[in-house]
């Protein structure tokens, strides 16, 4: 299975890995011999430490920024990506937005805000897949093989009630990944979902350790009473980066602490 596991000869683009789920993502293909890891992020910075933690390690990376609702700034970053390393074989789709960003507006009832609001939900949970996986699919045709992970999130499986907008657009990144399974198949490209719950992320660790009565209640929802880590998410991201899951395509896999169950 550990040779199964290996990534060598491959390489990887993660985006939005400049922190939590991504930087793990990134960290886990590294530590499993990828030929090149692009560290993708809307601040340059984080991308620049994420690579350079890989580099110190003894792995191969490049930082690139990239504002993945803009196809003209992903097309610049798979160009940047090829430039260094080759051709992508694993493309991670990781970039999210929950509404961390403060925002007054974003937190009132959808219904009561507009598209300024519900853009920034679609652009970079939708577009952002659609954009990403439009850059990197021709080169994956052309050599017959490739692996694409979207990261959703549970409240794209099954709602939740003041992400309204937010389920919708992760919703419909796990029905677009599904499409492009039975697409791109017959040339060995496999399509694939991981669907997070309640994830120790800056944003989500922050939320917790400033209301631990919530945190509490939060956590009597999952029948694996803690938190997930980002290495919980790796784990799964790496066995569908990886030979073991050659036969695997179309899936959505809840990595979530029972948090919703799957048929």
């Amino acid at each position: 299975m550990s040779e199964l596991l290996d990534l060598r000869d491959k390489v990887a683009l993660i985006t939005g890995a400049g922190q939590g789920v991504g930087r793990q993502i990134a960290l886990h293909f590294a530590a499993h011999n990828a030929a090149g890891i692009v560290v993708n992020d809307y601040f340059m910075d984080r991308a620049a430490q994420v690579a350079k933690e890989i580099n110190d390690g003894g792995g191969k990376a490049i930082a690139v920024q990239a504002d993945v609702t803009d196809l003209v700034s992903v097309k610049a970053m798979v160009t940047k990506a090829e430039e260094a390393f080759g051709p992508i074989d694993i493309l991670v789709n990781n970039a999210g937005n929950a509404g961390a960003v403060p925002d007054p507006d974003a937190r009132k009832p959808f219904w009561e805000t507009g598209p300024a609001v519900w853009n920034s939900f679609i652009g970079v949970n939708l577009y952002g897949v659609i954009n990403s996986a439009s850059a990197c699919i021709p080169r994956m045709i052309e050599r017959q093989g490739g692996r694409i992970i979207t990261i959703i999130s549970d409240a794209g499986r099954a709602g939740e009630a003041g992400l309204e907008v937010y389920s919708g657009a992760k919703a419909g990144a796990a029905g677009f990944t599904r499409a492009i399974a039975r697409s791109l198949g017959r040339y060995q490209i496999t399509a694939n979902c991981v669907a997070i719950a309640a994830t120790m992320t800056p944003a989500i660790e922050a939320r917790l350790k400033a209301n631990p009565e919530m945190a509490k209640k939060m956590m009597e929802k999952y029948v694996i009473r803690r938190p997930g880590q980002p290495t919980d998410v790796a784990n799964m991201a790496l066995f569908l980066a990886s030979g073991a899951s050659a036969w695997i395509t179309g899936q959505t896999y809840p990595v979530n602490g029972g948090f919703t169950f799957a048929l």
